[in-house]
């Protein structure tokens, strides 16, 4: 069972907008060395939309060969048609990764009988794949009810996972759980984790965050495993600030937060996001003051 912290590593570009391997490599490495329960690669914080098919395989191949087999992968394969989705996840599939995080399309809207046929045809496109149905709110993603993903995923096998993160999450995920799809393994939450203590009170099996915070994130997972709950609380308490900046500059704050902890200095985007002026990275970096004091940067 896939369960803990799988944070979504970001893509990496040089200033002149080309892929950047070695800085890909540092926080891919830093992931694992924070103690990731596994990878996600590429997600929506991985500007996957902005990537070509030859630049995703690249970069799966990369992130493939980094963890080794350390912890689970898997790998994004969203995309706005099924044709699309399986030729995706088939590059995944390549390199050895056979869970897939599918998000619903918002182009089919709340039409669950349409999501169902698109995930009926992704499944018997990718024999042998595992789905993790996605459900981002809009406009990102389709933004379905709950009863619509209990219709979708208990008549598909290959969904084992749903990675919930339309708001709030916490209802959706309790609703979820409680129908007791055979075929479900566990659901995840998302939203940068701005939702965590709520989600895993709820039975969620984990979170797929961003992965500037993913030390913090892996010792509030295991406070909470351990059942220290004021520990946990504490740890998510100094999370937020970062998050709630995080929810409107997106990758920018990422790749800032990263390069100032000294994981890795390429905060070119291509996704277009808010800029944050020197008067919003200042008030980042005082906020990200007090996480280095108990995080510090790596030398």
């Amino acid at each position: 069972m896939l369960e803990g912290i799988f944070p979504v590593i970001p893509t990496l570009f040089t200033d002149r907008n080309a892929l950047d391997l070695d800085a890909q490599r540092r926080v891919i490495r830093f992931a694992l060395n924070a103690g990731a329960h596994g990878l996600v690669f590429p997600g929506v914080a991985s500007e996957y939309s902005h990537l070509s098919l030859p630049e995703r395989e690249q970069l799966l191949a990369l992130v493939a060969v980094e963890a080794a087999g350390r912890v689970p992968l898997v790998g994004g394969a969203s995309a706005t048609t099924a044709a699309e989705v399986i030729a995706a996840g088939s590059i995944a599939m390549k390199h050895g990764i056979r869970h897939l995080m599918i998000m619903a399309p918002v182009g089919l809207g709340s039409d669950a009988a349409a999501h169902r046929a698109f995930f009926q045809q992704v499944a018997s496109g990718l024999p042998g794949a595992e789905i993790i149905l996605q459900n981002a709110p809009v406009p990102t993603g389709a933004g379905l009810d709950p009863q619509a993903i209990i219709a979708i995923a208990a008549g598909i096998p290959a969904i084992t996972y749903i990675k919930e993160e339309t708001l709030p999450s916490g209802p959706a995920i309790t609703v979820i759980r409680e129908a007791r799809i055979p075929s479900l393994q566990g659901v995840f939450g998302g939203g940068g984790a701005r939702y965590i203590i709520d989600e895993l009170d709820r039975g969620a099996c984990g979170a797929m965050p961003a992965v500037e915070l993913t030390d913090l994130h892996v010792a509030l997972w295991r406070s909470y495993a351990a059942g220290d709950q004021v520990q946990a609380r504490r740890l998510y308490r100094l999370s937020l600030p970062l998050l709630v900046a995080q929810a409107i500059y997106r990758m920018r704050l990422t790749k800032h937060v990263l390069a100032k902890r000294g994981i890795a200095d390429a905060r070119h985007v291509r996704a277009t996001l808010p800029a944050m002026d020197a008067f919003a990275q200042r008030d980042v970096d005082t906020m990200l003051a007090d996480l280095l004091a108990e995080f510090p940067a790596e030398k």
